[in-house]
């Protein structure tokens, strides 16, 4: 999984080069390639959080 998430990035950064300004680049950047997968990681990674936090001892 992670081969793709480097690979979503490298696409991003490639679009982001290429835009017209610097501000440009960096709102492609974020909103194109690191706000969607941060977003697909919180989901992907809601079992394993669930699962850990059954398996913690209550302490009160």
């Amino acid at each position: 999984m992670y081969i793709v998430a480097i690979a979503w990035l490298y696409v991003a950064v490639l679009m982001a080069a290429t835009e017209t300004s610097f501000v440009a680049g960096v709102a492609t950047f974020i909103f194109y390639g690191l706000a969607p997968l941060l977003i697909f990681w919180w989901i992907v990674g809601t079992p394993a959080r669930r699962r850990r936090k059954r398996q913690q001892p209550h302490d009160q």
